[in-house]
């Protein structure tokens, strides 16, 4: 079973592994609400049947967010042991700037096309080096 999980926003929503189709899930997930972040985190995996399709038709996407105001790092990339599974990794300096760029989510052909996913927002308090 797939279900996305996501603070708020436009997303796929799934249900027992099937796409329900596009709709807004409200509710922070394992966040204090009212907290500062310092960046935010979009971390998770989509599941696709034709992954070089999908990622062909995101490049536009990733473009328009590294461009954005606020966007930090953006990138879809295809995994190197499932077949079907694309990984997605995003930062972002605030929620707004974040919530700003969703605008009113993906088209629905792009969200037709995916069967499951498993993304989380993070918000980061501090950075940092390894």
């Amino acid at each position: 079973m797939f279900r996305l999980v996501r603070s708020a926003g436009w997303w796929p929503v799934f249900a027992a592994g099937q796409n329900v189709g596009v709709g807004w899930q409200a509710g922070a997930v394992g966040v204090t609400r009212g907290t500062k972040a310092k960046m935010i985190i979009i971390s998770g995996k989509l599941y696709v049947d034709d992954r070089e399709a999908y990622l062909a038709g995101c490049r536009e996407v990733v473009e328009q967010a590294r461009a954005a105001p606020g966007c930090l790092d953006f990138a879809l990339s295809a995994d190197l042991v499932e077949p079907d599974r694309i990984n997605v990794y995003e930062r972002w300096e605030t929620d707004e700037d974040l919530e700003r760029f969703r605008g009113s989510g993906p088209e629905p052909e792009q969200a037709a096309q995916i069967r499951g996913a498993e993304v989380m927002r993070f918000r980061i308090s501090g950075v940092e080096a390894p």
